[in-house]
């Protein structure tokens, strides 16, 4: 049991929201969410019909709700167990929980002042302003119906935290023992995160970071070298490994951030390596993009191949994570207080690598829209 009389102080936050993208839960649910999902993008309607294969191929359920109720479990846990008294609620970018009635469950709870925790740890558009602006969209609904609005702070990028990098070298050392032990040794390395458009990667990150691949890329590089590094010292082989993409959703003449992981399992196997590893660092959980994108359509074409593969899991609700959203809260929490003259210093900020810890408050031209529109949680 925790220490009550050392009990960590999540002052001035008085409760967490999960903040995600949502997913179908049956047949009838997959059309209404892609619409959600694609309003005002001009999404091609065929990738529309190949997107709804997918989902029916599961029965119509996306596996990223049930993801999200055992994070949401994990970390109610983990507090919990360390004795930080902060209530956390989960809401939805595309589906229900829909974030707007979330937040309006928040505050007739009482809660004024909110940290987010979304789920993708990397800066790009759709991975942060976007779920800025739905904050910012919420908000400005709550104010229409006459409630209260609360403070909303968005918890930093957590792309190289120990919490999250360490549960991603472990998966990535099991996914090397699921192949045959005489290829293990050569195998390569394939990290792979969401395309995007190359433009919305240059202009990724704070405008200081905005030039070829953005922070986006930066940021992904950074963990896939973290990953092989830890990989290296734990095997003592060197296994050689690139950076590559999946999901790609955009209309064929845009460019997007490329190889795709389908060509470069053929890139591979006409290179002769003997097996490749697919290590999903662009996600948190093993959703829709990983179940699909990665087990069936790419290990489809490593078979077409004869090429022997594995993938490793994602971090989902692995208690490492948990202690890093904990983590973070309290940081968060220590540097509001210190701002606010509530406490002596700063707090130590975590993170491995080179690029170290990102901000808190994304500045103005962070990840810029095609089209400005309001956001929460940020400078601009």
């Amino acid at each position: 049991m925790p220490d009550l009389s050392e009990q960590p102080s999540s002052a001035p936050y008085d409760a967490l929201l999960l903040l995600s993208f949502g997913g179908p839960e049956g047949p009838e649910d997959v059309v209404p969410f892609l619409e959600n999902v694609t309003r005002g993008r001009g999404i091609p309607r065929e990738r529309l019909k190949e997107v709804g294969r997918h989902y029916f191929l599961f029965g119509g359920v996306s596996p990223i709700n049930a993801q999200n109720r055992e994070l949401l479990q994990a970390l109610r846990k983990d507090f919990a167990e360390h004795g930080l008294d902060l209530p956390v609620y989960w809401g939805n970018r595309n589906w229900a929980p829909y974030l707007t009635d979330t937040l309006r469950e928040m505050v007739t709870d009482g809660r004024r002042r909110i940290l987010v925790l979304a789920t993708s740890a990397y800066a790009s558009y759709s991975g942060c302003r976007q779920y800025r602006e739905n904050l910012a969209d919420a908000l400005a609904t709550l104010e229409t119906e006459g409630l209260p609005l609360p403070r909303v702070d968005k918890l930093r990028h957590y792309y190289n935290h120990p919490g999250f990098v360490r549960p991603m070298v472990e998966a990535t050392l099991a996914a090397l023992g699921e192949l045959p032990e005489g290829l293990r040794a050569a195998a390569h390395l394939a990290f792979t995160t969401h395309s995007i458009p190359t433009a919305a990667a240059d202009t990724s990150g704070p405008p200081a970071d905005h030039g070829e691949g953005g922070a986006y890329v930066a940021e992904h590089l950074e963990v896939a070298r973290l990953v092989a590094d830890a990989v290296r010292e734990r095997t003592g082989a060197d296994h050689p490994w690139r950076l590559v993409y999946q999901s790609r959703s955009g209309a064929p003449h845009i460019p997007w951030l490329e190889p795709d992981i389908c060509d470069h399992l053929e890139e591979l196997h006409g290179e002769g390596a003997p097996a490749a590893v697919m290590v999903p660092i662009g996600f948190v959980s093993d959703h829709m993009e990983v179940k699909y994108d990665l087990d069936t359509e790419a290990a489809a074409k490593a078979a077409e191949l004869g090429l022997p593969v594995s993938r490793a899991s994602t971090v989902g609700a692995d208690p490492r994570f948990a202690a890093a959203v904990r983590d973070l809260v309290l940081e968060r929490a220590a540097t509001e207080r210190f701002a606010e003259g509530g406490a002596a210093a700063a707090p130590e900020r975590c993170a491995l690598g080179s690029l170290g810890p990102s901000h808190d408050l994304c500045p103005v031209g962070c990840c810029p829209a095609r089209s400005p529109r309001p956001a929460a949680a940020g400078a601009d």
